[in-house]
């Protein structure tokens, strides 16, 4: 029998349908996460050996980075073979062995679905580019060059330069908002959609509890294919793209954000809600101006994904308590009825602990106001242990990103290096071979292992903070009151009918003063997540400290 088929799905475990709600999602990037062959690359069996790990801090679900078949120009977001698994990573029956693992260890598998573009190397793009007539002409964004020859549109890449790319064979251009090796699918065409959810059905049907999608309002582009206008210079800012690259220059209302994606969110949705176990999807929004208002859309209570993440706290700077109470602001405006799902770090932007500049004290309080702000938490590999920014020389670069922007923007390599499991094994113990990243000196002591030793570090923290959300079901689901700063106070209640807690946040250096509700109040954070209040309705919190109380 084919290796690729050699094992049965797991059957995933059952649930509640509203499991997502609230859920804390560990997100793996897996050529970094654990190697169990020795080339250096992590692996799936790799994962499934850290599973138990994975379960100890307390998450719900894990979320898989791309593993797909890929000649690897984007490191896997770039698939060739939408149902197959990359030799590097293993086989489906590594696949299918973390699920088992996985479901036996109470957690939800979610897989990253890059459905807005394929590599230019998968069958579909070989057959489309052949010529004008074949079935599959019209599975990409295909143009006419302008009579000067030119581009059909003034449409940039994220990547750099045109999105557009001319072929030979067609005498034609293609559109990628990315690499040329990433030519964007057409929506517009009802084939390439069912196409894509057989895909989905089929990890579905291999037990995947959901879908973490790629670049989810990249789906559509304009089908008169009109130019973007020019984006105000007041406007710009670098949460998408880097500074330096003109992409920021541009309003993308025609590139991307297009109306007709609710159409397929909706098919999306509706194939979901028919799978045999609940499932849910989380929606990577791309948007620099109008990424809480895409979220509102997208997720409209059962019309469209159940969750969706935009950049807001994943911006390059801090944000301070006036910039979360208007970010919450704005979300209670554009998406009342909508779910977010927050991150400070993912693969794709510098670690927040570095981006931040973050104290050790400054790591933890952050950690709990994730954990008590409405919605749902995505945490990425590493960032429990505290790990910052790896500095990586330009002749150890692998992502074409930062090789293409060098030396002023340093690329995605630095939050992608290997995850630091012994600090006294070479390459701490993520492999026997040599790492296609190297492993930074100042990860070693940050190493699981001699996190693990420490019950005042930032490792138990998370523990102890994903712990608190979860003994609270009102930090999961419940409601959030208008959130509320002032100087560097935070402050916000949860109530779900059954639990109120108040929760307070100094998000700064210097001591602060918060007045409690009126009510009888139980500290639930003690000396470790929070303050302590006093006899006369106002609490003090140090520098970077938390207040929890729950209403007796």
């Amino acid at each position: 029998m084919n290796a690729q088929t050699e094992t049965k799905p797991a059957d995933a475990p059952r649930a509640d349908a509203d499991w997502w709600r609230g859920a804390v999602i560990y997100q793996i990037y897996p050529r970094s996460y654990q190697d169990s062959s020795g080339d250096g690359i992590g692996d799936l069996a790799g994962i499934a050996r850290r599973i138990p790990y994975i379960a100890s801090l307390g998450v719900d679900a894990i979320w898989i980075s791309p593993f797909f078949t890929s000649p690897m120009n984007d490191f896997g977001y770039d698939v060739s073979d939408y149902r197959g698994v990359d030799p590097m990573f293993g086989t489906l029956g590594d696949f299918d062995a973390v699920v088992a693992e996985a479901h036996a260890n109470g957690l939800k598998v979610m897989i990253d679905l890059v459905l807005s573009h394929t590599s230019d190397e998968h069958p579909w793009f070989v057959e489309s580019s052949a010529d004008r007539t074949n079935p599959k002409a019209d599975w990409y964004v295909w143009a006419d060059a302008k009579p000067d020859g030119t581009p059909p549109n003034n449409w940039l890449s994220i990547f750099g330069g045109s999105a557009w790319e001319w072929d030979p064979g067609r005498q034609q251009y293609y559109l990628h908002n990315f690499l040329i090796s990433q030519p964007d699918l057409n929506f517009h065409e009802p084939a390439v959609q069912d196409a894509l959810l057989d895909v989905a059905r089929f990890w579905l049907d291999r037990g995947v509890d959901g879908f973490r999608l790629d670049t989810i309002n990249f789906y559509f582009a304009d089908k008169q294919l009109r130019d973007n206008p020019p984006l105000a210079p007041e406007y710009r800012n670098a949460t998408i793209a880097p500074a330096v690259n003109p992409y920021n220059h541009q309003e993308h209302i025609y590139s991307k954000n297009r109306p007709e994606n609710l159409v397929f969110l909706r098919r999306f949705r509706e194939m979901m809600d028919a799978a045999p176990h609940p499932t849910a999807a989380v929606g990577e929004v791309g948007d620099a101006q109008f990424g809480l208002e895409l979220l509102g859309q997208y997720t409209r209570r059962g019309e469209g994904v159940q969750m969706c993440y935009a950049f807001e706290l994943l911006s390059k700077d801090q944000p301070t308590a006036p910039r979360i109470a208007e970010v919450f602001h704005r979300l209670d405006r554009v998406a009342a009825d909508g779910w977010a799902c927050w991150a400070f770090s993912n693969h794709d932007v510098v670690r927040h602990v570095t981006r931040w500049q973050l104290s050790h004290d400054a790591r933890r309080c952050f950690t709990t106001l994730m954990m008590c702000l409405r919605g749902s938490a995505c945490i990425y590999q590493g960032e429990e242990l505290g790990l910052p920014e790896a500095e990586i020389a330009f002749e150890d670069l692998q992502d074409p990103y930062g090789i293409r922007f060098w030396p002023e923007f340093k690329g995605r390599d630095g939050c992608r290096t290997p995850m630091p499991w012994d600090a006294q094994a070479p390459n701490a113990g993520f492999t026997d071979g040599t790492p296609w990243l190297p492993v930074p000196e100042a990860h070693y002591e940050r190493a699981v292992s001699a996190m693990e030793r420490d019950e005042e570090n930032v490792l138990h923290h998370y523990r102890r903070a994903i712990a608190l959300r979860q003994a609270h079901p009102v930090l999961r689901g419940g409601g959030q009151s208008r959130v509320e700063a002032r100087g560097d106070l935070l402050w916000f209640t949860r109530e779900d009918g059954e639990e109120t807690i108040f929760c307070a946040f100094n998000l700064g250096e210097a001591p602060a003063s918060v007045t409690v509700p009126e009510g009888e109040w139980e500290n639930l954070g003690g000396g470790v997540l929070g303050a302590s209040t006093s006899t006369d309705g106002s609490a003090a919190l140090e520098a970077w400290q938390p207040l929890i109380l729950r209403k007796r």
